[in-house]
């Protein structure tokens, strides 16, 4: 049973008590930007996970079919217990080769690229993890876990894992030795030498101490989130792509056809030596670190924000209906997602197209109305059309408001 949808309302409660901690203590852990980039990238991610989970799935129900060695009863609460176990070690050296290997930190360098740590991190997830993740969770068919049992114990995992990305509980004693907790979770998103590389477990953090990777958190080191190359982007889609079209850049400048192959499999920050010494990248000081931010308008932030939960509001509505949905409904709902939430990112870098972007994406929703019934998306109906014109409307009146206050801004 996938427990993730069920879970959303009680993640957006927990992130309003966030923020309502956050401003009562005045610690500025929120930036609108940065939230709604992580969000962003965990709506897409959601959203992309409804047409590629069947990877996943697919490829372990064939597992169990001809590799199990056990047949063990769904219904027993020892078999659950075992798998709730072994899916975390297996999930602890997923982790870990997501930051030993480029290939597979390509994937996982999304969850990273923040550099605020709040409970809106925890769903900044990347949407290509599917490529590769499903092999490393093969074992448990190996050893016969039936796939409901898989599926529950899969997002019990992830649900235990969004509590501890807050920066507002310290640490909790003897439970530090065994769990994973938002301490030594803080010391994995930090890009501090002393840090880095270090507690990769979902729910436990035994796997760290029994395999020489754990490290706890020092007061006298502060924490400094975020990934050594930064992102410097609020583009969801851009953050899903950045690392991969870095190695891709290096293995078309490398000149030995070994060298192009080879980056791909090789140790995280591996480059080929002709391409370091061609095109070195340089590593920022932390002494003088600064946060990436773009300067934005209150209104221009609002306006983002509010066309960011109309996203929300669809991408909810996918996972809902998926199961009801035709395929060719999911792919257009997933492209309009995608599409969407890059011009939303545009617009939070106030790029100087972002404004026509913006109206295009609007003008879209005009043969949206036309199409969106013919796939399946959503039943033909006057009330569709109505409500879904009625909003592009309403947007653009809210852009031509941010529009004009940014010419008085800029006139005076």
């Amino acid at each position: 049973m996938d427990l993730i949808p069920y879970a959303i309302p009680f993640f957006v409660v927990l992130i309003i008590v966030e923020l309502l901690t956050d401003y009562r203590r005045g610690t500025r852990h929120y930036r609108v930007a940065d939230a709604i980039n992580s969000l962003s990238t965990g709506v897409l991610s959601t959203t992309t996970g409804i047409l590629t989970k069947g990877v996943g799935l697919v490829t372990y129900a064939i597992a169990l079919e001809h590799l199990a060695l056990f047949d063990l009863p769904a219904d027993s609460p020892w078999v659950w217990v075992m798998a709730f176990v072994v899916y975390d070690f297996c999930y602890y050296w997923l982790h870990r080769m997501g930051h030993e290997r480029n290939i597979l930190w390509a994937a996982h360098s999304v969850h990273h690229q923040s550099e605020e740590y709040n409970l809106s991190t925890a769903l900044r997830q990347t949407s290509t993890g599917f490529l590769l993740s499903w092999i490393f969770y093969l074992p448990l068919a190996v050893i016969g876990v039936p796939l409901p049992v898989f599926i529950t114990v899969a997002a019990l995992n992830l649900l235990y894992q969004f509590w501890v990305h807050t920066r507002h509980i310290p640490k909790l004693g003897w439970y530090e030795w065994f769990f994973v907790t938002p301490s030594n979770h803080r010391a994995h998103h930090a890009q501090n030498p002393l840090y880095m590389d270090r507690n990769y477990g979902g729910v436990f953090i035994l796997w760290d101490r029994l395999f020489g990777t754990f490290q706890e958190e020092d007061d006298a080191e502060p924490v400094v989130f975020g990934v050594t190359t930064p992102l410097a982007s609020w583009n969801p889609l851009w953050a899903n792509l950045q690392f991969y079209a870095q190695l891709a850049s290096d293995a078309r400048r490398a000149e030995s056809y070994w060298d192009k192959l080879r980056i791909w499999f090789m140790h995280t920050g591996w480059r080929p030596a002709d391409v370091a010494a061609k095109y070195p990248m340089a590593k920022h000081d932390l002494a003088h670190f600064r946060k990436f931010d773009v300067p934005l308008e209150l209104r221009q932030q609002v306006y983002i924000a509010l066309q960011f939960a109309v996203y929300v509001a669809l991408g909810s509505y996918l996972m809902n209906f998926a199961e009801k949905l035709p395929q060719a409904a999911l792919v257009l709902g997933w492209g309009v997602m995608l599409l969407g939430l890059f011009v939303l990112g545009a617009g939070l870098e106030n790029r100087p197209w972002a404004l026509k972007l913006e109206l295009t994406r609007l003008l879209l929703n005009v043969p949206l109305v036309w199409l969106a019934p013919l796939v399946g998306l959503w039943p033909a109906s006057p009330l569709g059309w109505i409500g879904l014109l009625s909003y592009s409307l309403l947007s653009v009146i809210g852009l031509y408001c941010c529009r004009s206050r940014v010419i008085r801004l800029a006139g005076s």
